[in-house]
Formats: structure tokens, C-alpha cells, sequence
């Protein structure tokens, strides 16, 4: 979790939606298999991406009510947000070039 940060309902508009920065939002839960499958691939790309990406561990079962609000039913999800808008999502533990794919797009726009 050195590169990651760790959103929940109270900072997830300041530490999100208002990131100068294209983010990544994990949401993941302690219980969820699949989502320690995926969790070393965002710590990978939340390194790989420092200063171009910011990478977000939400914890669903402590912060219900953003998963709620972004429609989250299953995890992991995978929340690709810029501007201050979810633009794109990857629902399951995916191999790490399927996550490249979509946030490269986003993150080559920033200097």
C-alpha cells in the first residue's frame, strides 16, 4: 500500500472526483478472493504510474455509501475516474494489460 491510497466515504470527493490527475479505484473487500488476486497488480501500476495516475483502495464493506452511489455489485471493480467522472470500470480480477489498456489512454494526456 506504499503508492496506493486509502478512500472512503469521507475523503473519496477531495481524494477522487477533484484529483488533478486521472485515478484508479480498487474497490475491493477483506473477504473477496479475486480481489487478492488483483490487489498486487494496482500496487504494481499505482508505482509504474506515480505522478501520472493516482490509485485509490476503496474498501466496500467500510465505505458502503460510494459503492452504492457508483452502482458497485460485485467486486473487485475497478473505477477508471478523470475529471471528476467515472469514464470507464473493469468488474473481476482482469490480467494487468487489460487495466493498461484503459487507463494508458488517460494517463498519456498528462505531462
Amino acid at each position: 500500500m506504499k503508492y496506493t491510497v486509502e478512500g472512503t466515504d469521507m475523503n473519496f470527493d477531495q481524494v477522487v472526483l477533484k484529483s488533478d490527475v486521472p485515478v484508479l479505484v480498487d474497490f475491493w473487500a477483506p473477504w473477496c478472493g479475486p480481489c487478492r488476486m488483483v490487489a498486487p497488480i494496482v500496487e504494481q501500476l499505482a508505482e509504474e504510474y506515480q505522478g501520472k495516475l493516482k490509485v485509490v483502495k476503496l474498501n466496500t464493506d467500510d465505505n458502503q455509501d460510494v459503492a452504492i452511489r457508483y452502482g458497485i455489485r460485485s467486486i473487485p471493480t475497478l473505477g477508471i475516474f478523470s475529471n471528476g467522472q467515472i469514464v470507464d470500470g473493469i468488474i473481476g480480477a482482469v490480467p494487468k494489460q487489460m487495466i493498461e489498456s484503459k487507463i494508458k489512454p488517460l494517463v498519456q494526456s498528462v505531462n
